[in-house]
């Protein structure tokens, strides 16, 4: 099997799976905590080098304020419940997006766990919350035109790495497979730098029934797919 360096992950199906249980919105959620468990563990053991999962995209903010409230404590308790374990199994914590926007505890155990985590040489475990991909290019494009009115950087030295190195992520290998899970076929304003030569897989499964048998079915997806980047088929087929 083919391993990804990097899998990008958009948990889907959390609201629809607590609906088919009869059970209000924040169960589904909490049982989809259970799911980046099941997947975090299964990455490490596969050797992805890089996992990054949608916790909460910038547009989240428009649900209503009770689901809200309670997917912000429920990333304080997976914080303050996971930390422990994931610097055990020496996997590396980044949460990535517009941070500023949480509240100020909120924010203060991100980047406490972030801190537990930084001598973890395995897994990259990155977590998108309050992240969208057009604020992730603008705010490179606005660090770019800060350098250039600073004097540090000519309009002629802009291409697409100057930008690729102010973008989140720009340390780690670009994605290699993108997986939505529960059924949805868009990428919902996801790494969209980052994904531009991604395979991607799009999965019925909604994201609380999804573990280590739906993630290898998606990397073995991925395995079979010829990846060209611009050439064709029998220049691949040559090397």
């Amino acid at each position: 099997m083919n391993i990804p360096r990097h899998i990008a992950i958009i948990m889907d199906g959390n609201g629809r799976w607590a609906k088919q249980q009869g059970k209000a919105r924040h169960h589904g959620h909490k049982a989809g905590a259970e799911s980046v468990r099941r997947v975090v563990q299964a990455c490490g053991e596969l050797g992805v080098e890089a996992l990054t999962l949608f916790a909460f995209s910038s547009e989240n903010w428009k649900r209503p304020k009770l689901e809200v409230e309670l997917l912000m404590e429920l990333f304080m308790t997976a914080l303050s419940r996971e930390v422990k374990s994931l610097k055990k199994n020496n996997v590396k914590l980044r949460v990535i997006g517009e941070l500023s926007a949480f509240p100020q505890r909120l924010q203060d155990k991100i980047q406490k766990s972030i801190d537990e985590t930084t001598e973890c040489t395995g897994l990259h475990l990155n977590i998108a919350a309050n992240y969208g991909g057009r604020w992730d290019v603008a705010n490179a494009a606005k660090q770019i035109a800060r350098q250039v009115q600073l004097g540090e950087l000519s309009l002629d030295q802009i291409d697409e790495n100057q930008l690729n190195a102010f973008t989140q992520l720009s340390d780690l290998p670009e994605v290699d497979l993108f997986i939505r899970t529960g059924g949805e076929v868009r990428v919902s304003n996801f790494l969209l730098w980052q994904i531009a030569y991604s395979e991607m897989v799009f999965s019925d499964v909604l994201w609380p029934e999804f573990g280590e048998e739906a993630l290898k079915d998606a990397i073995d997806q991925f395995s079979k797919r010829q990846r060209r980047f611009g050439k064709t088929g029998e220049q691949i087929e040559k090397g």
